[in-house]
């Protein structure tokens, strides 16, 4: 077992933090007049570069492709929702700024929250339950006024929490039983061929499926994309080899800052004052829910050893 480096840990999920904002936004560039790249075929490329990278990585590195049925299945699984929450992340950042789209992406942790106590009969209190209430509001807030500017897009960001929380979901199911490299490749594989037939259709029929010309300044961003959408996920998971989740957790929302300056120095784009009191109260609820989380794990890791119960009595 890899022994607890917390500062190692934190260290490689405030590097995630950065990386993830910074691969969105160069989808956005992408998206942008000077390129006209389409979603999907950034879509597309993005899972390709990821399978180019990471199945001859685990492939060179001794570690298994191969998996048990129930498992692939799950990886299957787990594929969908990757490419809607990206689809949807995409998309997003077509109509709204990058800090507003990852606030509003941010309601995940409420969602998640919410699918374990309907679907998985997790206990959770009101105490929790009025926290993902606040956070709702203000995602409502931040919401309200690119909404009021462009439309029903401004919901797009919802699509990202949804589906990323039941990515989340099955990502836990797999994550102890599957090498995290191997299973981002075969994933990207999967990627690919899920979208493959989609991209034939868009050859033989002109529409939102169909390819661009790829200028090619748009070669080194594509690159960009490939790179830290394949290796910035597997940050995270390497962080949680080094410090507990609870721990990491509250370091999760420095994406949001991170965001913030980085759609200023690339888009000049800052939250208004809505968006940014949104962003504060749903900041403010999520961290309030990870701490709530702690305090109740401390508690039910104290209670079995004061009756003198073993291990298995916290679980």
């Amino acid at each position: 077992m890899t022994a607890d480096r917390p500062l190692l840990g934190i260290a490689l999920m405030a590097a995630f933090c950065l990386i993830a904002p910074i691969s969105d936004a160069t989808a956005k560039v992408l998206g942008q007049a000077a390129y006209a790249q389409p979603v999907f075929q950034v879509l597309l490329l993005r899972f390709a570069m990821q399978a180019l990278f990471l199945i001859p990585l685990a492939a060179a590195t001794g570690r298994p492709l191969r998996m048990p049925t129930r498992t692939t299945w799950l990886v299957l699984a787990r594929t969908v929702f990757h490419i809607a929450g990206v689809a949807f992340m995409f998309t997003s950042l077509r109509f709204l700024p990058l800090a507003e789209t990852i606030a509003i992406a941010f309601v995940m942790p409420f969602i998640l929250l919410l699918l374990g106590w309907g679907l998985m009969n997790e206990e959770v209190g009101w105490r929790r339950l009025a926290a993902c209430a606040v956070g709702f509001v203000g995602t409502l807030l931040v919401i309200q006024p690119s909404f009021a500017e462009v439309g029903w897009p401004a919901l797009l960001p919802v699509g990202v929490a949804l589906t990323f929380a039941f990515f989340m979901l099955v990502t836990r199911a797999v994550a102890k039983s599957v090498d995290p490299i191997a299973m981002q490749g075969v994933s990207g594989g999967m990627a690919v061929l899920i979208l493959a037939p989609f991209a034939v259709a868009g050859l033989i029929w002109q529409g939102p499926l169909s390819p661009a010309p790829i200028p090619s300044g748009a070669w080194p961003l594509y690159l960009v994309l490939g790179v830290l959408g394949s290796f910035g996920h597997l940050l995270m998971t390497w962080s949680l080899r080094y410090a507990p989740s609870a721990t990491l957790a509250p370091m999760q929302y420095l994406e949001i800052p991170f965001a913030t300056v980085i759609g200023f120095l690339i888009f000049r784009d800052l939250p208004n004052g809505l968006a940014a009191l949104g962003i504060g109260v749903t900041m403010a609820a999520g961290l309030y829910i990870i701490l709530r989380e702690r305090a109740i794990a401390r508690q039910t890791v104290t209670a079995p050893q004061a009756a003198g119960g073993g291990p298995g009595a916290a679980i």
